[in-house]
């Protein structure tokens, strides 16, 4: 029987420096962990030399997985749609905040390190897709690419596999709205634009920040702030309707800059717009933290006091309807922040309408690879 450990919130022993392309070098253990270690000084002096040693930068490993289904049902009132394909498990974008970091734990992987350097490829994502809408119990939903790790991250480049799901949502005209905070996306306009033109694309660019050394340390391989503005307007040039995710909204950090973030997002295109407050569940509280400790120890503890002031004097709240905006005097002014600048900019609209009316259903291949007339 497998036991969940208590996470620890200070790491034991010393962390390499900072790694420039990762958010962080700690290999933080997972909750399920039932094995555990520590630094020991047996006399010789190893403490101090492993403190002094220099450490290579971790390379990116990509597991090929090939999966059973693809598709993933959503039962959270917080969001926006009912189904989801996330092509990836882990993101080499290394985001330090993000909130899918626990699911390596799954893995037996490390939510820290391994989440950004061991990247699982769903190798056969297109093909699982195009068989379970072929389903003949399958009705179009919303549906979502990227609900938990960027579709485009950088080894998308050589994979293709996003772009693969894309084409059996094309080829079966299935709508479908997307996240991410890469530049990639613009590689698809082909298959992206058209389908826009007939209602059943949305795509939402995460814009977390628009200074370029806050990014290059929060979000180390994403693309920069002016290259995702960019996108933005290659994407409104195109014809699909294009959002801003703000998000997360980091008290003290990125906080001040959400009045600027959703004006440069509307000049470059933008018409619809979210924000999200931080949520740290499970390993990424100690991931943050540690974060914020090494870059902002200055205000750390008064970035802590404040995301506890809005979770109700907890670091996370989970709770249905409260973990996305939190609670509190704070999170209501920052929601009128927020309304205010998105009336007075125009991006009114938090949801882009799809049309699912237009869903045909894919043919079923037999075995010799020849579709079903019945």
């Amino acid at each position: 029987m497998r036991h969940a450990r208590t996470i620890q919130l200070v790491p034991e022993g010393p962390l390499p420096e900072p790694v420039k392309g990762r958010g962080t070098t700690w290999a933080i253990a997972h909750r399920y962990t039932v094995q555990s270690s520590e630094s020991f000084d047996d006399g010789w002096g190893t403490l101090d030399q492993a403190v002094h040693e220099e450490h290579l930068p971790p390379a990116t490993q990509v597991i090929e997985e090939h999966v059973k289904t693809i598709l993933t049902g959503n039962d959270s009132p917080d969001v926006q749609f009912d189904l989801s394909v996330n092509p990836y498990r882990g993101c080499e974008h290394g985001c330090v905040y993000c909130f899918a970091r626990p699911t390596h734990s799954y893995l037996n992987m490390s939510p820290g390190l391994d989440f950004e350097t061991k990247i699982v490829a769903k190798v056969n994502a297109a093909e699982r897709l195009s068989a379970e809408l072929a389903s003949r119990s399958y009705e179009p939903k919303m549906l979502n690419i990227g609900s938990a790790t960027d579709a485009y991250q950088p080894i998308e480049r050589k994979l293709r596999i996003t772009r693969s799901v894309i084409e059996v949502l094309a080829e079966c005209r299935h709508a479908f709205s997307l996240v991410t905070k890469s530049s990639g996306i613009e590689r698809d306009l082909d298959l992206i634009a058209p389908m826009a033109a007939d209602g059943l694309v949305a795509v939402y660019l995460s814009v977390t920040s628009l200074d370029p050394q806050l990014a290059r340390i929060l979000e180390p391989r994403a693309a920069a702030p002016h290259r995702r503005l960019q996108t933005i307007e290659a994407l409104a040039k195109a014809g699909v309707p294009v959002g801003v995710s703000v998000s997360p909204i980091i008290p003290f950090i990125n906080e001040p800059e959400l009045e600027r973030v959703l004006e440069a997002a509307a000049n470059a295109g933008a018409t619809s717009a979210f924000s999200i407050v931080l949520r740290l569940p499970w390993e990424v509280n100690p991931i943050f933290q540690h974060w914020l400790d090494e870059h902002y120890p200055d205000r750390a503890a008064r970035v802590m006091a404040r995301i506890r002031e809005m979770r109700g004097g907890k670091d996370y709240d989970s709770r249905f309807g409260a973990r996305m905006k939190g609670e509190g005097v704070w999170a209501q002014l920052l929601a009128q922040r927020f309304e205010k600048a998105v009336a007075r900019l125009g991006l009114n609209r938090t949801r882009i309408e799809l049309d699912l009316s237009r869903f045909q259903r894919p043919a079923v291949k037999r075995a010799d690879g020849q579709a079903e007339l019945f």
